[in-house]
């Protein structure tokens, strides 16, 4: 069974999903810049990794909320 996680979508263009295939964590990103990108993880610790370095929370210094948001969603995968 697959079970599908939604990190955020703006619209179809730009959204972030999370599939956990088994053993696998299949992550999904589109964007209107770079098409589609698509990781794959082989445990939780190292997607969490990956979401550290790809949303730094500097980056969202004027809205830690969104920042949060982002990193409530990978923490329900």
């Amino acid at each position: 069974m697959i079970k599908k996680h939604e990190i955020y979508k703006k619209d179809k263009w730009n959204m972030m999903t999370v599939e956990v295939q088994g053993k696998y964590i299949v992550l999904r990103e589109i964007s209107d810049q770079w098409g589609e990108e698509c990781h794959t993880f082989l445990s939780r610790p190292a997607l969490m990794q990956w979401a550290n370095n790809r949303f730094p929370k500097e980056e969202f210094k004027d809205r830690p909320q969104e920042w949060q948001d982002i990193m409530d969603a990978f923490k329900q995968v």
